[in-house]
């Protein structure tokens, strides 16, 4: 290929990548599932596209180090603090069952496709990956109970790194098999590299985290120093002890994310983003990498190992899993057919296949095929079948009604406790500790960080929440998360309060409505307001209509005292009262309003 040609190339799969990206926001599917198959349509179908070509030797290098920062990635978020906090059923999901997991798929591929043991419990290790990249985007078109989708979730956050750093693990013991001379040398050379890995991995981690915590850099160069750290970590470790820096940048990013006093948000937000950039361009030239008739050639043997996954090896995961929960059947049967295979799998599969088959291990190539067979396969079927089984055993949420409030404050607090009686699920968000602390010990539902963040989108669970609040006092931040969640719940479901700032602004220094929602209540209540009235002894008070008090007696008894707020009708259903509204409370409705105490004297 010439210069131009390979402009035109990457450029395309720039553009192929945004789309498939922007698809699968609009369809709330994970992106990998647009990008494998785009892939696949302009490489091997229609020929557009050979990385061979396009990249010769410096092909499979850029994939090193693509998969090295992946995987760095993953391993940021594993927090061990949070291992206490996830749950029974979690621990055994990423430990006694994935071990479950791992011999089945092990098995089965020994024996139904006959690849020698060890290759076998490669692909094993590989498949047993989710990750929250495939997850998240499936729950929020589940919308399964809470208790279901918090272990889904929780499970790809923590089997993403556990899971590729076991393939490594896996991997470095088959090169050092193949290189030994008799399995006492297999095993020395395989020490090698776990111990080369570990050190190399534990101390660029901690020399980084020193540099974080004495701010011997400044933190605009922080990124810059984790992305040459990550990539001189992993050349380094691979050049002392070959194919020991997979592991060594796994465990790096496992060190600086637990690291006392060492805040790695930032990083995290900066890999975040490049790993979404690597990732789409990733993924896209290795699906035009795959050979298909070697996917075709494996027959009606993939489709059995598929079914063995999804109806032995999942369910029997899930099974010794949630032995002793208080988990109904129906909860379990949901878990044991949800676990979309992603991210890690097929990004590490296609560098093992090829350095394997260097190595002269017969069948290595057909590890990639079989993956992305596995990935498409699982993806494809529990995408269209997950939300009509979800419903069917009667574990998905009914339409989400619930309220993601931005904002921890006094006003959103009270609000939300409010709301909560009234039988809403609610979920507060802020950026202050002091905040969100607040929030917890009153019982409230919370995410720490900002909800328009990177890591919101991966984190942040939306299950059973259809509507958006924005009581935060930063008039930007609520605009800013209008314009976030506008796809998630629609403009019609987006409220805020009015802004006595916005107000005394310029057209052109002004939010649109359109990006800052409807106003809640009516276009007097601001936040200052709402808080100087809260502050002055009113409270949020719910009052049920019965055939004896209906709306025209509550109107009589607390006239302009009240500010009618929200109205739960005798389906369940909540309605938002805005200025404009056209809410027609009845017998058997429950009102929420915002009541002035009564004034000494008045009638």
């Amino acid at each position: 290929m010439n210069e131009q040609q390979i402009l035109l190339a990457i450029g395309g799969i720039g553009a192929a990548a945004l789309g498939c990206q922007w698809l699968a926001w609009r369809l709330k599917l994970p992106a990998i599932l647009f990008l494998l198959l785009t892939g696949i349509l302009v490489g091997p179908i229609l020929g557009w596209l050979d990385p061979q070509a396009m990249f010769g030797p410096l092909l499979m290098p850029l994939v090193s180090l693509a998969v090295a920062l992946i995987l760095f990635e993953g391993s940021l978020t594993l927090h061990l603090s949070e291992w206490r906090e996830i749950g029974s059923v979690v621990h055994r999901l990423v430990t006694i069952g994935a071990l479950s997991t791992w011999v089945v798929i092990a098995v089965a591929t020994h024996y139904l496709l006959d690849f020698d043991w060890l290759l076998a419990i490669l692909f094993g290790s590989l498949t047993l990956v989710t990750g929250p990249t495939v997850i998240v985007p499936m729950l929020r078109v589940v919308r399964p109970k809470a208790s279901i989708a918090n272990i889904l979730r929780w499970e790809g956050i923590v089997i993403d790194p556990i899971g590729a750093l076991l393939a490594v693990v896996v991997y470095s013991f088959i090169i050092a098999s193949a290189a030994g001379e008799g399995l006492s040398h297999s095993l020395l050379t395989f020490g090698g590299v776990i111990a080369c890995g570990s050190v190399f991995g534990i101390a660029g981690g901690w020399v980084l985290g020193m540099i974080i915590r004495r701010q011997w850099l400044p933190e605009y160069l922080h990124n810059l120093a984790a992305l040459a750290s990550v990539l001189g970590i992993f050349i380094t470790a691979n050049a002392v002890m070959h194919e020991s820096g997979l592991l060594a940048v796994t465990l790096m990013g496992m060190w600086l994310a637990n690291m006392k006093g060492v805040d790695v948000r930032h990083i995290l937000h900066f890999k975040e983003n490049l790993s979404v950039l690597l990732i789409s361009g990733l993924f896209i030239l290795l699906a035009a990498r795959l050979d298909l008739h070697a996917m075709i050639g494996l027959g009606p043997l993939v489709l059995i190992l598929l079914l063995i996954i999804q109806l032995i090896a999942r369910p029997l995961n899930v099974m010794l899993s949630t032995a002793g929960s208080n988990l109904s059947w129906r909860e379990r049967a949901l878990l044991s057919w949800i676990a979309p295979r992603g991210i890690v799998a097929a990004a590490v599969s296609a560098i093992f296949a090829i350095r394997l088959h260097e190595a002269g291990h017969q069948g290595a190539l057909l590890l990639v095929p079989l993956t992305f067979a596995v990935i498409i396969g699982t993806v494809v079927l529990q995408s269209a079948t997950a939300r009509p089984l979800a419903r069917l055993l009667s574990v998905a949420e009914p339409a989400p009604s619930g309220f993601l409030i931005v904002g921890a404050n006094g006003p959103a607090r009270n609000l939300g406790k409010a709301l909560q009686q009234l039988g809403s699920r609610v979920l507060l968000t802020d950026s202050s500790w002091e905040n969100i602390r607040a929030a917890r010990m009153e019982g409230l539902p919370t995410y720490f960080g900002n909800p328009a963040s990177q890591h919101a989108d991966a984190h942040l669970d939306l299950v059973g929440l259809g509507h958006l609040l924005t009581l935060s006092p930063s008039g930007e931040l609520n605009t800013l998360a209008s314009m976030r969640f506008r796809h998630d719940f629609g403009h019609q479901r987006l409220f805020g309060l009015a802004s006595g700032q916005e107000s005394r602004r310029t057209d052109k220094h002004r939010a649109s409505h359109e990006h800052r929602g409807r106003l809640l209540g009516d276009e007097d209540l601001t936040y200052v307001k709402l808080a100087n009235q809260l502050h002055q002894g009113a409270e949020f008070y719910s009052t049920h209509l019965t055939e004896g008090f209906g709306w025209e007696d509550y109107q009589a008894l607390h006239g302009e005292r009240a500010t009618l707020l929200f109205a739960r009708d005798d389906s369940g259903w909540v309605h938002v009262v805005t200025p404009d509204s056209a809410v027609k409370p009845a017998a058997g409705w429950t009102l929420l309003a915002l009541i002035q105490p009564q004034v000494s004297g008045a009638a």
